[in-house]
């Protein structure tokens, strides 16, 4: 293959992003995606034919094949070991990739095009301003204007309320929180959540349009199960969940200069020592998840965007100069959950209808930020990820909290039974701390356990003592909110620690690369997702910071190499 200007590793939430910008100023780029390709004709069958090669023309796109495959089904999609939206190789005769994990729980994201935005709930709000002025080499004012662009291209709007929403607007209002009216926040509040879906179809209450057609036009059918992937839209770009397939990939395509490869996976970084750059980047070796067949590619920069476990590792096995934060400092949120379950008689007066239904609507509309602390956000998810997510994953048995006087813990049997029949009378509010870096945390490669691609990487996560103290004031919050609006009994669900969603810092800014996201160690070797960031950003969900980020990476390249 001829060379190329740019090599980007991995087509999700920052990889698509930076090519699409680099497309945009005339330069060849070459995206390597591990995973399969959704909704493209050159791979009419993505999981049980190897398919084409390489896909660069917009055409290839195809909306009909792209809705075969993301039908809200959630076993259909999330699951772990068969679902389409897996962390494995598109051929489904070959198992997920294994990790190991040093603590229970697991890390939850997706491989092929789009990357794990293919089934995030498109939340996209900016970092807190303190957790970047206070640790970065970078100033919250400086990102401002890269927050604006991708704001403008995905776009971002506040989500629509709906009856979960409402009933946290009115638990919020009673706890006595007030209602933000910015982007950029610096006191504690509520608001609708910026996100990254088309504003409501303006035909959706028409009783003239059946659900069918509602489903062919542009614009949120308010449908739900967003986790599972979004299927409303006239064509593939348009569909209305601004997963980056849809948003940036299209619009990469669109320039004419971009060409991506899936089922392609990266396992090593070339390097080459330059007389006047000294130790540089120059390739890429790769294996085709299909026929095992491996090949050497070369360009003149190379862009890591494999996420904050996959990019540690390509490092690790790359043998690069050893840095002490490679793979180290990983946050994750400490993530957990809080529900409430309420009357139908209490919900009438609030709702204006006796139940929360919360399948409608975004699945994530609605939260409320405290800088210090970190973020609660209400969820609705489908009945079996709720299921799991609200009552099964608990680290401890059920007890009763005797601080806040709320159950805590697991459910199953009769209970979850007369729980899960509650459905539609629920809300769920996810826990999101401001989680703190520690050196101690991250990711290693294990030497003596290979797969396919080489030593296979080693997750270690504890939280600290000031992590937790921080967990348990937002589950206090949380718990207030649904007690204020009613609810007849608050669940705990209390989460192990391992459970990762939100992964972020393990190439920290300022440590691994420096302020354009290049490498300290290795000239020409960027780096463009959540790994990159320097912190956990307060607590916000990282997507938003880490396409904006590529945005301001792209020009630093094109202006310094071309």
């Amino acid at each position: 293959m001829q060379k190329q200007d740019v090599i980007v590793i991995g087509a999700g939430g920052g990889g698509a992003v930076i090519a699409k910008e680099l497309g945009e100023q005339g330069l060849h780029v070459l995206i390597l995606e591990a995973g399969p390709w959704y909704g493209n004709k050159m791979w009419p069958h993505p999981n049980t034919e190897a398919g084409g090669v390489s896909s660069r023309c917009p055409n290839d796109l195809d909306v009909g094949l792209f809705k075969e495959n993301y039908n809200r089904l959630e076993n259909n999609m999330n699951n772990q070991i068969t679902g389409k939206l897996r962390w494995g190789p598109a051929n489904r005769e070959h198992p997920p990739w294994n990790r190991s994990y040093q603590q229970r729980g697991f890390v939850w994201q997706n491989s092929g095009v789009g990357g794990t935005t293919q089934h995030y709930l498109a939340n996209s709000p900016r970092a807190f301003p303190a957790s970047i002025d206070s640790e970065w080499p970078l100033t919250y004012h400086e990102l401002v204007p890269y927050y604006e662009k991708v704001e403008a291209e995905l776009p971002v709007e506040f989500a629509p309320t709906t009856s979960k929403e409402e009933l946290f607007y009115f638990g919020a209002r009673k706890a006595g929180w007030d209602l933000l009216a910015t982007l950029n926040v610096e006191a504690p509040g509520f608001r609708p959540q910026p996100n990254a879906i088309l504003p409501p179809n303006a035909n959706f209450l028409n009783p003239a349009y059946s659900e069918e057609q509602l489903s062919w036009m542009e614009g949120c059918t308010l449908a739900g199960h967003c986790i599972n992937g979004c299927p409303i839209g006239p064509s593939v770009d348009k569909i209305a969940k601004r997963s980056t397939n849809v948003s940036y990939v299209p619009l990469a395509l669109k320039t004419g200069n971009v060409e991506i490869l899936p089922n392609t996976f990266s396992y090593n970084i070339i390097t080459e020592y330059h007389p006047e750059e000294g130790l540089k980047a120059i390739g890429v070796k790769v294996r085709n998840t299909w026929t095992g067949v491996r090949d050497e590619l070369f360009a003149d920069c190379i862009i890591v965007a494999a996420g904050a476990i996959e990019t540690p590792r390509l490092w690790l096995n790359s043998s690069l100069p050893v840095n002490q934060w490679v793979g180290r400092g990983l946050v994750n949120h400490q993530m957990d959950m809080v529900t409430g379950i309420f009357n139908e008689k209490d919900l009438l007066p609030i709702l204006g209808c006796s139940e929360v239904n919360p399948f409608v609507g975004h699945t994530s509309g609605a939260r409320l930020d405290h800088p210090g602390l970190g973020s609660i956000q209400t969820i609705g998810t489908s009945p079996g990820l709720m299921a799991s997510f609200t009552y099964a994953l608990g680290k401890s048995g059920a007890t009763q909290s005797e601080q806040y006087g709320i159950q805590k813990g697991r459910v199953m049997g009769k209970e979850l039974i007369e729980l899960m029949g509650d459905y539609k009378s629920s809300l769920n509010i996810l826990i999101c701390t401001d989680d703190e870096v520690d050196i101690r945390n991250g990711v290693s490669v294990l030497t003596e356990t290979p797969d396919e691609n080489g030593p296979i990487p080693s997750i270690r996560y504890t939280p600290t003592t000031n992590t937790l103290r921080k967990k348990r004031k937002l589950v206090k919050i949380a718990a207030d909110i649904l007690l204020q609006a009613r609810a007849r009994k608050v669940i705990h669900s209390d989460w192990p620690d391992g459970m990762m969603i939100h992964i972020m810092s393990t190439m920290r800014m300022g440590y691994v690369v420096d302020q354009n996201c290049e490498s300290f160690q290795v000239n020409r070797l960027f780096i463009a997702d959540n790994s990159v960031l320097n912190n956990g950003l307060g607590s916000a969900n990282p997507t938003l910071t880490t396409q904006a980020i590529a945005v301001r990476t792209a020009e630093q390249i094109y202006k310094k190499y071309f």
